[in-house]
């Protein structure tokens, strides 16, 4: 029951998340996040193709990735969870080759450019080890290299959760608390999968499902 309710919240907060791009297409949204970009930034057309190429390769991934960690997909669809594992590579790599370079425009200056650098990176890495593994046909291995990089693509998620908390319950400028943020949005997401990846090691019982 717990498992369940675990995996509904999962699955409704990536979706919706996931799907919250497609607004940047549909309506202004200069009046969210976006305003604390200057106008030079906002008018510089490879940024703004970078910032396009990230939010849609992030949103995919987000959207699709939660599937992949389905005992029942697997061996009842394993062309299905191919076919999603590749788009959701490419997607990672396309999102996160974006970001490693919209991170040097990161609001709040060198601290939150190493905050989402070092998220680009690690999403990439980690990606990159879950697809030559499964490539290798190293299955747990490939299993617990997935676990890491969806817990780094699931920031998207963590990060609109931390951010109202900080700026309405603890009252922090949005400055500041974007610079936490750009850390705080990964790092426990990155441990809470690590202990994941190493309870599942211990009891030798399938990754989350």
């Amino acid at each position: 029951m717990l498992k369940t309710v675990a995996w509904t919240i999962l699955a409704f907060l990536a979706i919706g998340v996931g799907s919250y791009p497609v607004l940047y297409f549909l309506t202004d949204m200069s009046q969210g996040m976006l305003s604390s970009k200057p106008e030079s930034v906002l008018n510089n057309i490879v940024w703004s193709f970078a910032f396009n190429l990230h939010i849609i390769g992030g949103g995919i991934a987000l959207l699709i990735g939660w599937t992949q960690f389905s005992r029942k997909l697997r061996n009842t669809y394993l062309y299905i969870h191919r076919a999603i594992g590749k788009t959701y590579v490419i997607s990672c790599t396309v999102g996160g080759i974006a970001a490693l370079y919209l991170a040097f425009y990161a609001t709040g200056g060198v601290i939150s450019s190493l905050g989402f650098g070092s998220l680009a990176v690690l999403w990439l890495t980690t990606t990159s080890k879950a697809y030559f593994a499964i490539r290798n046909r190293s299955i747990d291995t490939h299993r617990e290299w997935m676990v890491r990089s969806y817990a780094l693509t699931f920031a998207a998620v963590t990060l609109r959760i931390w951010l109202p908390l900080l700026q309405f319950v603890v009252h922090m400028e949005f400055i500041p608390a974007y610079q936490l943020i750009s850390w705080l949005c990964w790092v426990p997401n990155l441990i809470v999968a690590e202990l994941i990846v190493r309870s599942q090691r211990r009891t030798a019982a399938p990754l989350l499902s």
